[in-house]
């Protein structure tokens, strides 16, 4: 389970305090597949940063299965990253010039896991996240754009985390890869109780989720299902 508790992020610019994250407090069962929509520049990616302890909150604390961010060392917060949380960027991020195989197996080696499970992980996976055989040993360069999204996917896996935190992660598709990809985030929510929280300012794509927030001025506020 995810708990956020009352969190804030401050920025001095100048004579000016700006609090893209203002108070902000969720909780999020395992397995659920949520999302965040706003505006851009509403405080979305900060938020997640907050979340993937890329970033460290001014005050107020995430609690991750009874575990409190905020007391952790950074030794601590870089394992909670390694291990517990899966990202996927709207950019893919992905090493071009490794195969798809060999991004997958990228944060395995860095958690330290031996190079023949590292490989059998990520053919698992690739399957799982339905790409052509074929393509697994091509160069993440030569993959489409959709492909490359699905790679991205099957790498946040790698260590099993608890968390998959996306940052419009449909950003870069065509609206049928889009609309695929959607399909495959909510059956690893349901199929491995991972649970899943996409950031987005496409309201098509948080329709499809089971809960969803709005950020507006650094204020998250839960917005009815849909036909409540």
């Amino acid at each position: 389970m995810i708990e956020v508790k009352d969190l804030v992020r401050q920025f001095t610019s100048g004579d000016r305090t700006i609090k893209p994250v203002n108070g902000v407090s969720f909780t999020l069962e395992r397995g659920a597949f949520a999302s965040i929509v706003g505006k851009s520049g509403s405080g979305k990616s900060t938020l997640l940063s907050l979340l993937g302890a890329l970033d460290k909150p001014t005050s107020g604390d995430v609690v991750v299965d009874g575990v409190s961010l905020a007391g952790l060392p950074d030794s601590k917060l870089t394992a909670y990253r390694r291990k517990d949380i899966g990202f996927v960027f709207q950019q893919f991020n992905l090493v071009p010039n490794l195969s798809a195989l060999e991004n997958v197996m990228l944060p395995m080696e860095f958690a330290g896991l031996g190079r023949a499970a590292r490989k059998t992980r990520a053919q698992a996976l690739l399957e799982r996240v339905q790409l052509d055989p074929e393509k697994h040993l091509r160069k993440a360069n030569r993959l489409s754009g959709g492909e490359q999204q699905r790679v991205a996917i099957a790498r946040a896996l790698g260590n099993e985390p608890k968390l998959i935190l996306a940052d419009e992660p449909t950003g870069n598709l065509d609206e049928q890869t889009g609309e695929h990809i959607v399909e495959l985030l909510s059956s690893l929510s349901s199929e491995s109780r991972t649970t899943v929280l996409v950031v987005t300012h496409d309201r098509g794509l948080a329709q499809k989720t089971q809960r969803r927030f709005r950020l507006q001025q650094g204020v998250l506020r839960e917005e009815a299902p849909a036909g409540a």
